[in-house]
């Protein structure tokens, strides 16, 4: 009697079962990475806001009036240009906001609704101020709302 070639069931299950192994393995690594990204596209569009707003200012002598999450204020579509789109979501998820003499302080670009959990936005405050939500430039200034105070 001959043995048939090929894999028996146990084989190909031990192999599969190495495969899930590796992925589960592999997984937190990509998650994180997947984060720091995410933190790291976000801290860029930030700071792009940002300086809009000051070259605005500084033009103008004045930031422009406060307006609704994801409206872009009138004129500043010539300082953030095609490189941010406003009224789409942040990479953190919710929407842009921009915020004159409102919570008090006179100019901030906020983000309202965001989806990041309170580990990530931390980790976000450690790469730009101070890491204190409560104190710094970028502070939590209501329920899920996090706002870079530029004056």
């Amino acid at each position: 009697m001959r043995r048939a070639e090929g894999f028996t069931l146990v084989e190909l299950m031990i192999v599969v079962a190495i495969i899930a192994l590796l992925a589960v393995m592999a997984l937190p690594s990509f998650m994180r990475a997947r984060q720091q990204a995410q933190n790291t596209k976000f801290v860029n569009a930030l700071r792009i806001a940002a300086g809009a707003f000051d070259t605005y200012c500084m033009e103008h002598s004045t930031y422009p009036p406060d307006v609704n999450r994801a409206v872009l204020p009138p004129g500043m579509d010539l300082y953030l240009g095609p490189t941010l789109d406003w009224t789409q979501p942040t990479p953190i998820g919710g929407n842009w906001d921009w915020d004159s003499n409102v919570f008090g302080f006179s100019a901030g670009v906020s983000v309202i609704g965001s989806n990041a959990s309170a580990a990530q936005v931390l980790s976000i405050d450690q790469k730009i101020d101070d890491g204190d939500l409560s104190a710094g430039h970028f502070q939590q200034t209501a329920s899920n709302r996090y706002t870079d105070i530029l004056q």
